[in-house]
């Protein structure tokens, strides 16, 4: 997707879902929601959004957990 779309403009029909396929495809190849929403200049929050309304299955945040520390013997 080489054109960004213009911040704020609504994305409906046959665009929306191209755009959420799009998404979703790059997604699962394994770029981040943030690196995607800087692609298309669109928001965080709505790259999600069409991701979770496509049925992807979103990543764990990933870095450093804070679970119980490992004993050490």
């Amino acid at each position: 997707m080489a054109e960004t779309l213009k911040k704020g403009s609504r994305v409906t029909g046959a665009a929306r879902e191209k755009l959420a396929a799009d998404l979703k495809k790059k997604y699962d190849a394994g770029v981040s929601i943030r690196a995607l929403a800087e692609e298309t200049g669109r928001s965080y929050g709505f790259v999600h959004r069409m991701l979770t309304e496509s049925g992807v299955v979103l990543r764990g945040r990933g870095g450093a957990t804070r679970g119980k520390k490992a004993t050490s013997v």
